[in-house]
């Protein structure tokens, strides 16, 4: 089902038009040096913009304020993504994983109905080419029935075919629930709820440093109330009572200066997509995806449709020499060095050299990156498709080389530790469950600064 676009293009307009940036640098210029909040959230992208929605609803009569980088809302990974409404069938039964992502797609349908957020439920095909792969095929739908994933049904070649004429697969987990969205268009709507409620925000303001306030005027209340400060790099500074980092690719460096440890570190990856012709459509319907490898949770090419018509194909992964590196060639050398200075990314490429050798050279070479997609639809040749765009993924990696796959939560150090919390690891598929994990976050800053 696809839901009319008007209401909501005419809504979030304010948010992505020109005369927004000026808006937002006025707020910087006049009132940046004065103005004190109760909560102030560091970081605009879904994550951080769905609990703020969630944080000014529940809590109308105190102050809120976003703190954003970017020029733009949701410009790096919220919108730079497959675009995929996930339904929940790939984690661990209990996980809170699983548990949010399918609390997450049931809020995320109906919110898009509720505000009038164009989507549409094409479902996906899991799909083993491969006789080893269908015993996994079958424990994935194990686990997707005790997820209580909607209407998941396991299906046949012949199926595989009415579904998905031009794919070829020995057996498919056929999941009619997943759907795609523009999730940047989501979190832009959560920023416009949370403005409608009340809440500021202020882009091109990069934090710095949190810090307690180092000396207070004796007897001033403003000092009293507003402890803490947050110093942007160009100088500005905002109080506040309190404060909310959801810095995805900086989350790291966003807890070490309140003076957290340095781990879990963040490692980007980049995820380069090839693009199918418009006139090669027609060869895909809905998501079509592999049998994931349990060692490598988020490697594998799929078939993804796109909102706009287009269809994306990939992505492969790759370390990227910068943290908002979507360019092949774009290097930033702190970010380098901080990746290879890292005992954890070394251990981790020791034990994966041949398979990352591998996803570099499908990265370069477009003939083998279609070899693989070919797999699934024999019909599709190097010369159907184009280089697409990229995103980059947060992965946080502990020092022994592990994937962190779970979210975690840390606060600073002394007094700065009990005003401070900071989302550290947010992971796939966090678009899908903003909501959800927005809720979750509330909870815990109601719980640490007893809102």
């Amino acid at each position: 089902m696809i839901r009319s676009a008007r209401s909501i293009a005419a809504s979030v307009a304010f948010l992505t038009r020109p005369k927004h940036k000026s808006t937002v640098q006025c707020i910087l210029n006049s009132t940046i040096r004065h103005s004190s909040y109760d909560v102030a959230v560091v970081g605009a992208g879904i994550v951080g913009l769905a609990t703020a929605r969630e944080l000014i609803l529940r809590h109308p009569s105190l102050s809120f304020i976003i703190l954003e980088k970017e020029k733009e809302l949701a410009s790096h990974q919220s919108g730079h993504n497959s675009g995929v409404i996930h339904s929940g069938i790939y984690y661990k039964p209990g996980s809170l994983k699983a548990k949010l992502c399918v609390r997450g797609a049931t809020l995320a349908y109906e919110y898009c109905d509720k505000k009038g957020v164009p989507y549409k439920r094409c479902g996906k095909l899991i799909v083993a080419v491969e006789q080893e792969e269908v015993p996994r095929l079958r424990a994935l739908y194990q686990r997707g029935q005790e997820n209580s994933v909607r209407d998941l049904r396991m299906i046949d070649a012949k199926e595989i075919r009415e579904r998905e004429p031009y794919c070829r697969g020995l057996m498919a987990l056929d999941s009619p629930y997943t759907g795609i969205v523009d999730w940047r268009l989501v979190a832009l709507t959560y920023a416009k709820d949370f403005q409608d409620a009340g809440g500021t925000v202020l882009t091109e303001f990069e934090a710095a440093d949190i810090a307690m306030v180092a000396e207070s005027p004796a007897g001033s209340e403003e000092g009293m109330k507003y402890p803490i400060e947050i110093r942007s790099s160009k100088g500005e500074g905002v109080r506040c009572r309190y404060v909310l980092t959801c810095g995805g690719l900086y989350s790291d460096r966003l807890s070490q200066i309140s003076g957290c440890s340095s781990e879990p570190r963040i490692v980007p990856f980049r995820g380069d997509y090839l693009v199918l012709k418009p006139e090669k459509h027609y060869l895909v319907k809905g998501n079509i995806y592999p049998v994931p490898d349990p060692r490598f949770p988020f490697l594998g090419v799929h078939f993804t449709p796109r909102m706009d018509g287009n269809v994306w194909l990939g992505p492969n992964a790759v370390l990227a020499f910068k943290r908002e590196g979507y360019r092949i060639y774009d290097f930033n050398p702190r970010d380098f060095a901080d990746a290879l200075s890292f005992r954890g990314l070394r251990k981790l490429v020791l034990k994966n050299v041949v398979y990352g050798m591998g996803e570099m050279y499908r990265g370069i070479f477009m003939s083998a990156q279609v070899k693989l997609l070919q797999k699934y639809i024999p019909e599709l040749t190097v010369n159907d498709v184009l280089r697409g765009p990229a995103g980059v993924r947060a992965q946080a990696l502990d020092r022994d080389g592990n994937l962190v796959d779970d979210f975690v939560f840390d606060g600073g150090v002394g007094a700065v530790g009990s005003r401070v919390l900071h989302v550290r690891n947010a992971p796939s598929p966090a678009a899908t469950s903003s909501l959800a994990i927005g809720e979750m976050i509330a909870d815990e800053v109601q719980s640490r600064f007893s809102l």
